[in-house]
């Protein structure tokens, strides 16, 4: 792969052609990051889980903040990779190249786009509702691409669709963002029928052709036909190590905040990120810093900013290190995979931490609890409900579905069940919680 083709302003709109790539002041993947943040899915994430429900009067982080805090990590990498992009390539528009820490921050953006309400779980109450729910009578009405679609939901593939899929009432081409915005944010350029059980995918089938042409138009490589599978986009790789940087730093300073780990707990474990020998002089700063500073969660956050930089310089490091085989689609696992020494052990620790004390504990598992009641309700009233749609009750809870999600009687089944997920998974929260109780009649304000 070269960046000629991979840094394309092409974008996803019928009769589409490279497009200037400055408009208005801006550069086309400027214009792109300006969309996501004017959006109204980004909107929703603020409502969205994203380990922790909102308690109140303790802030901890939701989808938007994440994805936030992501594309800041994202264009800092982005921008590193420039400099290695224009050492390593003759590129026709060496311009081009300053874009690339606008892309990541934009795919970072959206790389949490397609997740649904209730966290993490939200995926795994979907896929439930089909593989061990009330959905499974479906498999048998759906051809088997399409079953492995609906059955293992997939964040990654839904955040794809919703940025390329034309709703009804709205224009051609989704969000119609550049091809390089779109490839970025496909964390696993494949159909789930390439996916081995409990792995993940990018796209559904009903988006297959798009990524196919998005993919062939840069220069992506073709691993397999049947089924269709890419090598990643370049730039993928930066997106995942943003995410990972941050979620898995955040959750720690999270779980402090909501007393699951005490103070001593989490500088331990956050100092596990600096070499007693390579890192002496920071640990001097460090050690001056603590008798400064002495509100707690202000001394939390200067470890957090020193390891995330590390973590940031890591990554470019190994982007640099294993570059040759990036650009041929030889590297498996990600930039934090590849990490050694101090800094792999550390965040390995982290990851044992969190599993252990931080994504199972209470209230983490109740609302998990509680989201895959609400999504399998709301999943079987509205299948029910594009089913049978002449009922009178199917009419009335049709009647309050947002345009967007309207179907027909000539649409395909599978085009029927993917518009009620996209309605669910694009709920936040509060309006599936809101509109379980109403459908349930556990709340009716009207009534009193």
């Amino acid at each position: 792969m070269n960046w000629n083709t991979l840094l394309s302003t092409r974008r996803h709109q019928p009769g589409s052609a490279p497009t200037l790539f400055r408009s208005h002041d801006r550069s086309q993947f400027q214009r792109d990051y300006d969309r996501m943040i004017f959006s109204s899915p980004f909107r929703r994430l603020q409502n969205k889980t994203q380990v922790f429900p909102l308690p109140g009067n303790v802030f901890v982080h939701n989808r938007l903040t994440h994805s936030l805090e992501v594309a800041s990590v994202g264009r800092s990498l982005g921008t590193k990779i420039a400099q290695l992009a224009r050492e390593s390539e003759r590129v026709d528009h060496p311009d081009i190249l300053e874009e690339i820490g606008t892309i990541v921050s934009t795919a970072c953006l959206a790389h949490d786009l397609g997740n649904p309400p209730f966290g993490h779980s939200g995926e795994e109450a979907i896929s439930d509702f089909f593989t061990n729910g009330e959905g499974q009578f479906l498999k048998k009405m759906l051809a088997d691409e399409e079953w492995e679609d609906v059955s293992r939901f997939e964040g990654n593939a839904n955040a794809f669709r919703l940025l390329t899929h034309t709703f009804h009432g709205r224009r051609p081409g989704g969000y119609t963002m550049t091809y390089t915005s779109l490839a970025s944010i496909v964390k696993y350029p494949h159909e789930s029928k390439a996916a081995t059980k409990g792995h993940k995918y990018g796209f559904f089938q009903s988006e297959k052709e798009t990524f196919r042409e998005i993919a062939d138009a840069l220069g992506m490589i073709l691993l397999e036909e049947k089924p269709l599978q890419y090598a990643r986009h370049p730039l993928v790789y930066l997106v995942e190590a943003a995410d990972d940087i941050c979620y898995q730093i955040m959750d720690i300073e999270d779980s402090r905040k909501l007393n699951i780990l005490s103070f001593e707990e989490t500088i331990t474990t956050l100092l596990g990120f600096y070499d007693k020998d390579e890192d002496k002089d920071e640990l001097e700063t460090i050690a001056r810093t603590r008798e400064i500073v002495t509100d707690k969660n202000e001394y939390i956050a200067f470890l957090r900013a020193g390891i995330i930089n590390k973590l940031i310089n890591a990554c470019a490091n190994t982007f640099r290190q294993h570059y040759d085989q990036i650009m041929n689609g030889q590297l498996r696992g990600s930039l934090v995979d590849h990490l050694d020494g101090t800094l792999k052990r550390a965040y390995d620790a982290c990851t044992s931490l969190a599993y252990a004390r931080i994504y199972h504990t209470g209230i983490v598992t109740r609302i998990q609890i509680a989201g895959f009641k609400i999504l399998a309700t709301l999943l079987k009233e509205y299948i029910d409900a594009i089913l049978e749609p002449r009922t009178y009750y199917a009419r009335n809870i049709l009647s309050i579905m947002p345009e967007q999600y309207k179907v027909t009687p000539q649409d395909p089944l599978y085009a029927k069940v993917q518009t009620v997920i996209d309605y669910v998974s694009g709920m936040t929260d509060s309006y599936a919680l809101d509109l379980y109780r109403k459908i349930k009649g556990i709340d009716l304000p009207e009534i009193r």
